[in-house]
């Protein structure tokens, strides 16, 4: 196989053709990180390399799954034994994991090669990704811009063809705002169908998971069927699935039963680019015969008060524990002062002020169930405004105050799915005038992957997005 050839295929292509012995996972890790060499000085993706311990693991032999010596990246928050994991924060830029995460070791069955972490903002707070530690990733369509966040590099790892399916999570938006900022495929699964263990029963208060971003829908959904699934210190589970993910790609979704808006939940004006990309994707569906109607839920509590009480909270503990490692206070050269300061804030709610924002949490699960008996899927921007330029964003701003109405105008749809848990994905089918990807959101029941995935495989044939390549491109 001609290396040239690597960017045409997704991952499960490249497992396809390391099972037929057409190329070997030595030659597919070192082809990932010519690629990195190329891009990454540009995009900054790509902030902890160990490439010796991929090599490593195809030297002991990798295991027999579906992606056996596809490249990939973890997420610089997630742990992997003897290797470098920092979470974007100074006060951990030398921590080695004497440890894996569970959905770690997951990832490591599938066959895959894990040549390095990607980048995050600092504990995953912040939906563009420019942690001090790291500095900015860049969006490969326009570098001026972010590549969204808190998975920001691993989209545009992604979105650049170093390699075709990179580990992300999403406690907010995570998975969906960069997977729309930078172009790519994205799947928020179902709350509790992937693990957070061995340190963790739940993220976030059950709001965060983790999953990949990925070129292909399938590559998603043949992942998810691998690391799907509880472990022996699960709180909860997911409702099982009807069938394999990946036989709900390429399956015919039916006449769907969907709502759609073009609006901010909060009634604010969007984007009218975005808006625009909107109505002409439910025109689209509607053209296939799904029933399309405008309507959107109404939701009976502010998912941005929720997220700063719940959100605050587990950061503080955080920074707790931070503390108990440095032996002293945390400062503003240990860790940022967007962290620091929602530490502070937290401390200053009472235990009754969590409960109560779980208890409102729970309502807008419970409204957005009610929305969801009368329509399959609801439709709207992942993002209302086109990906944040670099710098927009500050977390170390002696103000903070700019951050709340950029988030509200930005993300103002993400994380309401992340408090229902339901399964919501980003579709790449619109880009702006200007060249920028509008990520398109679709969600759907408690545990209904299967729909999602079914209709996203069709949107891949009607629109297809795969040789869509930025101008920074491996």
């Amino acid at each position: 196989m001609a290396f040239r050839e690597y960017g045409k295929y997704d991952a499960v292509g490249l497992a396809e053709l390391v099972r037929k012995k057409q190329v070997s996972a030595s030659e597919l890790l070192d082809e990932a990180i010519a690629r990195t060499a190329k891009v990454d000085p540009q995009i900054n993706a790509v902030v902890v390399k160990h490439y010796d311990y991929a090599q490593k693991q195809i030297e002991r032999g990798l295991p027999d799954g579906p992606f056996t010596g596809v490249p990939f990246l973890l997420k610089d928050l997630d742990l992997l034994e003897g290797t470098r994991t920092t979470s974007g924060a100074s006060a951990l830029k030398d921590f080695v994991a004497d440890h894996s995460g569970t959905l770690t070791q997951r990832f490591v069955d599938t066959g895959v090669a894990i040549f390095g972490k990607s980048s995050s903002p600092e504990f995953g707070l912040m939906p563009t990704t420019e942690s001090r530690l790291f500095g900015p990733t860049r969006n490969p369509w326009n570098l001026a811009h972010s590549s969204g966040g808190s998975s920001g590099g691993a989209a545009a790892a992604v979105s650049a063809r170093i390699l075709p399916v990179a580990h992300a999570s999403d406690g907010g938006g995570s998975i969906r705002i960069p997977a729309s900022a930078s172009g790519v495929f994205g799947m928020k699964p179902t709350r509790a169908r992937n693990p957070c263990g061995p340190d963790r029963g739940e993220g976030w208060g059950g709001f965060s998971c983790g999953h990949v971003v990925s070129i292909s829908v399938r590559d998603s959904a043949v992942m998810l069927d691998a690391i799907h699934g509880p472990e022996p210190s699960s709180p909860y589970v997911a409702p099982p699935p009807e069938r394999p993910f990946s036989q709900e790609v390429g399956r015919d979704p039916g006449k769907l039963r969907i709502a759609f808006a073009d609006t901010s939940p909060y009634g604010d004006a969007i984007d009218p680019e975005i808006a625009a990309a909107v109505r002409e994707t439910a025109a689209l569906l509607a053209s296939y015969g799904h029933h399309v109607r405008e309507r959107a839920p109404k939701l009976p509590a502010d998912p941005a008060a929720v997220m700063a009480t719940i959100v605050g909270g587990n950061t503080a503990l955080t920074v707790r524990l931070i503390e108990q490692r440095l032996g002293r206070e945390a400062t503003v050269d240990d860790l940022e002062v967007l962290t620091l300061a929602s530490a502070h804030n937290a401390r200053k709610t009472s235990a009754t002020d969590y409960v109560a924002a779980q208890l409102a949490a729970f309502q807008i699960s419970r409204g957005l169930a009610s929305f969801f008996e009368s329509c399959d899927v609801f439709l709207c921007p992942t993002l209302c405004a086109p990906p944040l330029r670099i710098g927009e964003l500050d977390s170390m701003s002696k103000d903070l105050s700019h951050i709340a109405p950029i988030l509200r105008r930005y993300m103002p749809a993400t994380a309401m799915f992340n408090m229902s848990g339901q399964p919501a994905m980003s579709v790449p089918l619109a880009w702006n005038k200007a060249g920028l990807p509008l990520g398109m959101m679709f969600s759907a029941k408690f545990g209904d992957e299967g729909t999602l995935f079914r209709l996203a495989g069709q949107l891949e044939q009607i629109r297809p997005w795969k040789d869509k390549l930025p101008p920074v491109c491996a």
